[in-house]
């Protein structure tokens, strides 16, 4: 979720690697940002959203992967994500 409330969600999750039976999402996946109302009026809503920190141990596809303390910058606004929901059974780093 952005910083304003707007949900975010991969456009394409990684299928070759899943947890719990759900895709996981790699760093190089695009994210779109629904529902953004850009608050302050000042501040143009998000739109999409570029993740920028993930695993450094653990890749799929030779990519790393999101986890928890993951980190991203949502566009035009460039403000944060915010890691609402993720999967309790595997930690990596």
């Amino acid at each position: 979720m952005c910083v304003h409330g707007g949900q975010a969600s991969p456009v394409v999750p990684n299928p070759a690697v899943t947890l719990d039976g759900m895709p996981t999402c790699l760093l190089s996946d695009p994210w779109m940002v629904a529902g953004c109302p850009g608050v302050p009026s000042s501040v143009p809503p998000c739109v999409t959203a570029q993740w920028v920190v993930g695993t450094t141990r653990v890749t799929s596809n030779g990519q790393p992967l999101l986890v928890q303390s993951s980190q991203a910058v949502c566009t035009p606004a460039g403000t944060p994500l915010l890691v609402v929901v993720t999967q309790t059974r595997v930690t990596a780093i």
